[in-house]
């Protein structure tokens, strides 16, 4: 595996600025937001897509840092049932394909979405309960009528360009949240996981347990940390819709990796990817209310340099027989 980070964090740096910062931190990848919530100042796909030089231009200012992109990202929500956010989002996706294209990536990341409840809806409808039965009906228009088909298509459109992998990542408030939604993505798609640990350690989940259900399901895994409050879990539960700002307020929060789970953890997860063939980027993304984002960012890629696998071995030579 190798470590990387999202550039996003550093969105009011210059391009050059950040990539150096990463090369110097001992990074291997970059991952670049280029449009809906995670629009970036270091990449506008249409730069790219009209203009060959400047992709090439980018090729080589990565090259010059010992960089590559594991990952473009249009995080957004192209379901959306107000059609005017659906549509930007939409075509700011293909405008990533189109650029991931130009630039030889061939891993988009995105969200799952959440269209509303009905064709008549104006705002998406999260439906996360068995009763009353609107919400099952509910569930069987976003899958049916609107999820699978958008992914189906979108794959297809990404593919005709050389982008081979789509993954979302798992993200409460939208239709993939956990493992369960996001195998079902996956197996009715083809789009797969953006792992993202910290949005399962507040749901109550293990990590570590849903890499091994989802498999080669993973093709881009992200490294962020949470802390659930159990002092507060035990009055309210686990979903906290108050402000981030709130920290000392909420059931959970978002950590730097290592603030909120033990090394040991984490070590679990590695191994656990390496159990299931994930041999790609571990990409550092950095939310954490409590600490500047220098010395947050510096303390996850110490962190990580000290749990990540960077290679598996070839030969298990203790398992190897000499015949006589």
């Amino acid at each position: 595996m190798k470590l990387g980070a999202f550039s996003i964090l550093f969105n009011d740096w210059s391009l050059d600025k950040t990539l150096e910062y990463f090369a110097k931190k001992g990074l291997s990848a970059v991952e670049i937001g280029t449009g809906a919530y995670s629009k970036s100042s270091h990449l506008e796909p249409k730069d790219i897509i009209e203009n060959d030089s400047k992709a090439k231009e980018l090729r080589k200012k990565l090259d010059d840092y010992g960089l590559f992109i594991s990952a473009l990202g249009a995080h957004g929500n192209p379901v959306h049932p107000d059609k005017n956010i659906a549509d930007l989002h939409h075509r700011q996706f293909e405008e990533t394909v189109l650029a991931a294209e130009k630039l030889g990536v061939d891993t988009v990341l995105a969200l799952s979405g959440c269209p509303g409840g009905s064709p008549q809806d104006t705002t998406p409808n999260w439906a996360i309960t068995a009763w009353p039965e609107d919400f099952q009906k509910i569930l069987k228009y976003q899958w049916e009528e609107v999820l699978i088909p958008y992914w189906r298509k979108a794959l297809a459109f990404a593919k005709e360009h050389g982008v081979d992998k789509i993954a979302v990542e798992p993200h409460p408030g939208f239709c993939v949240y956990n493992t369960e939604t996001a195998l079902r993505l996956y197996r009715e798609t083809g789009v797969g996981v953006n792992f993202d640990p910290s949005h399962l350690f507040w749901q109550g989940m293990d990590p570590a347990q849903a890499v091994l259900a989802l498999k080669d399901a993973i093709f881009h895994v992200h490294a962020k940390d949470s802390i659930v409050l159990g002092h507060l879990t035990a009055v309210n539960g686990v979903l906290d819709a108050k402000p981030y700002q709130k920290m000392a307020e909420r059931s959970w929060n978002f950590r730097t990796v290592g603030f909120g789970h033990s090394a040991e953890v984490w070590k679990g997860i590695m191994s656990a990817l390496a159990t299931v063939g994930y041999n790609y980027v571990i990409s550092i993304e950095h939310e954490d209310s409590l600490m500047d984002r220098e010395e947050g960012f510096s303390k996850a890629v110490a962190f990580l340099k000290e749990v990540i696998i960077e290679k598996t071995p070839e030969v298990m030579w203790w398992d190897m027989r000499v015949e006589g």
